[in-house]
């Protein structure tokens, strides 16, 4: 069952707090990022922790939402306004995201299931939808 716009950020706020007064370091099992969207409809920062996997120099992201049969909200946002902020560790960069195509996308999901292993029951469970993997891309300057 999909949780609510509520349920995700009574889930997300204290992993934001955590990571921030930490400097990015997160109770959580897995690396996470904060990812800042502007909404697709409100124009308003987001912020969403994220597990990612970083290679090539780059950071990645799925867009599992829990296995859910809808694309995330931040994943539409990122659609609309590709612009993005990354924070990482003690790092904070401008980035542009982009949706990895075939074969990249299997590559990456692999990559982060190998490193993540429930990313493949979320992969396996959705059905009505390809489950995006989102390249983040440092924007210089």
């Amino acid at each position: 069952m999909d949780k609510t716009a509520a349920e995700w950020t009574a889930m997300n706020e204290p992993v934001i707090a955590s990571f921030r007064v930490t400097g990015g370091r997160t109770d959580q099992k897995h690396p996470v990022i904060l990812l800042t969207t502007t909404g697709a409809r409100t124009g308003q920062p987001r912020v969403t922790p994220l597990c990612f996997v970083e290679h090539d120099g780059r950071i990645s992201v799925i867009g599992s939402k829990g296995g859910s049969e809808t694309d995330p909200a931040w994943y539409r946002n990122l659609l609309a306004h590709p612009e993005v902020t990354v924070e990482c560790g003690g790092e904070t960069f401008r980035a542009r995201a982009r949706t990895a195509a075939e074969p990249e996308r299997t590559r990456l999901f692999d990559l982060q299931v190998a490193q993540m292993p429930f990313f493949d029951g979320y992969r396996r469970r959705v059905t009505t939808r390809q489950i995006p993997v989102v390249v983040f891309e440092r924007i210089e300057g």
